[in-house]
This record gives structure tokens, sequence and C-alpha cells, in this order.
């Protein structure tokens, strides 16, 4: 804002509404809304705002639970809330960073080949669900607000990808999941599903 308005002093007009737009752009992108989670029982709320890219029951054990699971995926453009919060309450088990490169979110690759920030999180009666940051093509950063062997609430912001993003959820098996590829959710508000 302070470069719009030195433009603007130094009548660069043009430069200006260029520098006021793009701050407009990047206060619009790091907003914050309060939501309140009201998560039934058993419930797993999205931890992204976005659209569900695809909800895929994984039948061999190549994935973060490392057993059979459901895995829902959700692509955040750049006009959604990129701020992530947690799909259910409990205890973070275990947190897991690994580099990696930069292909588009909404493309599959994404989940096996891009950065990414793994968030195991522990249910209160010993449930396992494991959120993954995964940074896109523009988003080269991941921000985790938590650690291992915090307690944690359903809705609660942990973390933010930034500039175009996925986020995968991954739910042990038997989950019953209740949204669709091309549904629109918000994070801590749009229940993904239920837990077995």
């Amino acid at each position: 804002m302070l470069i719009a308005l030195l433009f603007l002093l130094l009548g660069l007009s043009s430069l200006m509404i260029v520098a006021g737009a793009l701050t407009l752009f990047v206060l619009y992108f790091f907003r914050d809304p309060d939501r309140e989670a009201g998560a039934e029982q058993k419930a797993v709320l999205t931890p992204a705002d976005g659209k569900v890219l695809g909800v895929w029951n994984l039948e061999r054990g190549d994935n973060p639970l490392e057993t059979r699971a459901v895995k829902v995926s959700v692509f955040m453009s750049l006009f959604n809330v990129h701020v992530n919060r947690i799909p259910a309450g409990g205890r973070i088990s275990k947190i897991s960073y690994r580099p990696g490169a930069f292909f588009a979110a909404n493309l599959d690759k994404a989940s096996e080949k891009n950065e990414q920030n793994a968030v195991f999180l522990e249910t209160q009666d010993g449930r396992k669900i494991v959120c993954v940051q995964i940074a896109g093509l523009i988003a080269r950063r991941i921000a985790c607000w938590i650690r291992e062997g915090d307690e944690v609430q359903a809705g609660q912001r942990f973390g933010l990808i930034r500039f175009g993003s996925r986020l995968d959820v991954y739910l042990p098996e038997g989950s019953r999941v209740v949204v669709q590829p091309g549904h629109k959710v918000k994070a801590g508000k749009t229940i993904l599903g239920y837990l077995p």
C-alpha cells in the first residue's frame, strides 16, 4: 500500500493502480474469516476451502495411514480462503514435512511429487486422520502452526498454504464420505464425512 501511495505522490498513476490492485489482492487472499465449527459426533470437517477433486477408496497401504483408507482431495484456487482447519478434535501424533516439486495442485501427481506437510491426528476414540498440505505451482510456502502432542479442536486453525494449493485428507477404512467431486466446501464448516 505504501508503494501505491509513493507512486501516487510521484504522479505515476498507472503504476499506482497496479500496486494498489496487487495490494488489494494480497489482502483478499490472506483473509481469515471467523467460523463456528459445530461438528456432530464422528463428523469430519473439511480442512480447506475449495472444490473436491476426488474421493478414492485406497485398497493398499501405500498412503500415510499405511492401511486401507479413503482419500478426499480438495483444490484451493487463488480465490479461496487458504487457512487450513483441523477436521476433528483430538491430539496431533506426528507432523512430517517433505520437500518436493511444484506441479499444478489440481493434477494427481501433485499428491505424490509436490512439497508437502502431513499432519497426523488421533481422535479421542483412537481413530486416525491425516491431512496433507500440498504446495502448488504458485504456492511455495506451507505454514503449519501446530506441534506434535498438541490437543486440538474441530475447526481450529492449523496452517496456511500460500497462493493456490491442495489438501488431501486420509480417513480410516469404513468412513462414510458425504461430499462428491465438484462439491464446493468451506474449511471448518462443511462435513466431509463420518468416521466408522
